[in-house]
């Protein structure tokens, strides 16, 4: 649900027009952008009424072929009954919020979002193993002191062997290290194109929010940024690095209307399906009704809160 409060606000799939925004999505006609809008929400216009079997409104029924907001069809003497004529007539008719299309594509699906994670992991991973060997060859050398002092020191010696000392710094350059990799993995592909290798092989995009162009080197970092940070720490925190990681991207799961991360809602971002035949080559501005975001509030944000499993 948004946080935006209900009011007139200009519409993002046609600029050109306002309309009322209920806090869940737009509700009645749109008015045009420049025109002095109403103190609260619109007349809302009643559905259509459900075809009846009788030929014309019948009698007891109003001539236009309607009762009141919230009233029912008569009943008795000489009004049509039966199959297709119905019992009560639609209190209000609300128009329905477009499925969101970010410039003309589909958002990504959690799936292939999650899919794409995996990849990127596994092959940071992959790649911080090979850089961290001498890393880990040092932190082999410094910790078997210490499996030997553990399994084999008497009951009344208490004392640390020096060597966990280096140890421990050898788990934290290792942590160093692979954070740095996965800069240098994610970082300059998502800005270039949007795409790091996982995201390519599950045909998944990021975009800007605001436009299709690139991301650019300061939002693709600060979208790594606030996800990777907690990375050198998983040693000496004891996983509650990872636990805000995890945090972050099952924030995705709860944005229903964006499908945003809190990466991506701190570098103001969204994840694309692309295109099969891998052109991004849709006008910047959307046309009416390829957008289903909120509208955006007096401040200039969109009430999401700037929110894969990325």
């Amino acid at each position: 649900m948004s946080t935006i409060p209900p009011g007139w606000y200009k519409d993002p799939a046609d600029p050109t027009t306002q309309r009322w925004w209920d806090g869940e999505g737009w509700l009645g006609d749109p008015i045009p952008a420049d025109a002095t809008p109403p103190d609260g929400p619109p007349a809302v216009t009643a559905a259509p009424p459900e075809p009846s079997v009788a030929a014309g409104p019948g009698p007891g029924l109003p001539p236009s072929g309607r009762t009141g907001a919230g009233a029912t069809v008569p009943t008795g003497p000489g009004v049509p009954s039966g199959p297709g004529v119905p019992t009560a007539w639609p209190m209000s008719h609300r128009h329905p919020v477009a499925v969101p299309r970010p410039y003309g594509f589909l958002l990504a699906g959690v799936g292939a979002r999650f899919m794409a994670r995996l990849v990127d992991a596994l092959m940071v991973l992959l790649l911080a193993a090979v850089a961290n060997i001498w890393f880990a060859i040092e932190f082999w050398r410094s910790f078997r002191p210490l499996i030997a002092w553990a399994m084999n020191r008497p009951a009344t010696v208490d004392t640390i062997p020096a060597s966990a000392d280096r140890a421990v710094q050898m788990m934290v350059l290792m942590g160093v290290v692979l954070t740095a990799v996965w800069f240098a993995y994610e970082v300059p592909a998502s800005a270039n194109t949007g795409q790091t290798l996982g995201k390519r092989i599950f045909g998944i995009r990021v975009m800007r929010e605001e436009s299709d162009e690139r991301l650019g080197f300061g939002r693709s970092f600060r979208r790594w940024f606030r996800l990777a940070w907690p990375t050198p720490f998983w040693v000496v925190c004891y996983g509650v690095p990872i636990l805000l990681q995890v945090i972050d991207c099952l924030f995705l799961v709860l944005d229903r209307q964006r499908r945003q991360a809190l990466h991506d809602r701190i570098a103001q971002t969204v994840v694309v399906q692309v295109p099969r035949d891998g052109q991004l080559t849709t006008p910047t501005t959307p046309g009416p009704g390829t957008s289903g975001h909120a509208p955006t509030s007096p401040s200039g944000s969109t009430g999401e809160g700037h929110a894969d499993s990325r």
